[in-house]
């Protein structure tokens, strides 16, 4: 017998005790400063249970307690790294990760838990997750293209910042202009940049163009500057959004909607739209990363949670390049495992 198990045979309650102390802690790190009554709501713990977790924590130096709240050591940073993969397997999300790289053909899968469509905490593991995996990957002289949205843009505020590389560059994968600035991917490219201490290409031209304007926009040479940077891209980070929604956030027409219904549009991802089968039905006219670019990118990385966008993500990945990694939480792996309707 295993020590491991030993020590769970005799002490079967020391392995729920250890999953929520982690939990409590890595919730510290997330949160940057937090308040014990803000993370008993946040954990659904008593004030109690939270304020002697504190003392224990504490008492290890793995927290400090400032006016702002409680945040991690660098010890405690130790302690969540090393017991991850122990607090994932006894989770189950390892045997889940390896179910959906299996059925998708693909890199990597990493799960965090929780659904992001009912908990703010499971968006930002979402993104915390993402932002490690990017750093642990980047090296100086990298290429990162990131898409728009709210969850690209989470990424960002989850990067530590760094001084260790040199000359990395961020891009947007796309073009952009008009309302929601913050969550264009000409914002997320400096968001990225700043904390990164990198540089940054932006592309300031509407998201749709008519064919004349595309044609002509092609011939730009601020546009082929872009077109190259793509060819070397290292890493893509993108999101995956449900064809219907994304359609109606752009303001499609009234034709456009009726043609992506025809088609049976399921998931959209940077500008294309994909039907059941992972097969493209439609695309918008903008300058950006080309769908044919993906083959020959090192590291795609493809971020998404929420049982909600379960069918969107079994969609993408019917045809997803292999050397993607898919980044989801528990909301979508388990509706992904589970459903038996695709």
């Amino acid at each position: 017998m295993e020590v491991l198990q030993a020590q769970l045979t005799l002490m079967p309650e020391w392995k729920d005790m250890l999953q929520q102390r982690y939990h409590i802690l890595y919730t510290i790190a997330l949160s940057k400063g937090i308040g014990r009554r803000t993370l008993a709501e946040n954990l659904q713990l008593s004030e109690r249970e939270v304020r002697k977790e504190f003392d224990q924590l504490r008492g290890q130096g793995l927290i400090h307690i400032s006016r702002d709240g409680a945040e991690i050591t660098e010890s405690g940073h130790l302690v969540l790294t090393s017991l991850k993969a122990l607090v994932d397997e006894w989770s189950g999300r390892h045997e889940k990760e390896r179910k959906l790289q299996q059925r998708f053909g693909i890199a990597e899968v990493h799960i965090v838990p929780g659904n992001s469509d009912d908990s703010i905490q499971s968006q930002t593991l979402l993104a915390d997750e993402a932002a490690r995996w990017i750093v642990s990957h980047l090296d100086s002289r990298m290429i990162t293209a990131v898409t728009g949205g709210t969850t690209i843009a989470k990424i960002a505020d989850q990067l530590p910042l760094t001084t260790k590389y040199q000359e990395l560059q961020f891009i947007a994968a796309r073009g952009g202009i008009g309302k929601d600035v913050q969550l264009q991917a000409n914002t997320i490219a400096a968001m990225f940049a700043e904390k990164m201490n990198g540089s940054y290409k932006t592309l300031y031209i509407p998201d749709r163009l008519s064919e004349s304007a595309y044609d002509a926009m092609q011939q730009e040479p601020f546009v082929r500057e872009m077109m190259d940077l793509y060819e070397q891209m290292s890493i893509l980070v993108h999101g995956i959004g449900d064809a219907a929604e994304m359609a109606r956030r752009r303001s499609s027409s009234s034709e456009e909607l009726k043609l992506l219904k025809s088609q049976q549009a399921v998931s959209e991802a940077f500008g294309y739209y994909f039907n059941a089968k992972g097969e493209v039905v439609h695309r918008i006219r903008t300058i950006g990363v080309q769908l044919e670019q993906l083959e020959q990118t090192p590291f795609i990385v493809a971020v998404a949670g929420g049982a909600q966008k379960a069918q969107a993500l079994d969609s993408y990945f019917q045809q997803a390049p292999k050397q993607t990694v898919l980044i989801t939480d528990e909301g979508a792996a388990d509706h992904l495992i589970n459903s038996t309707t695709y």
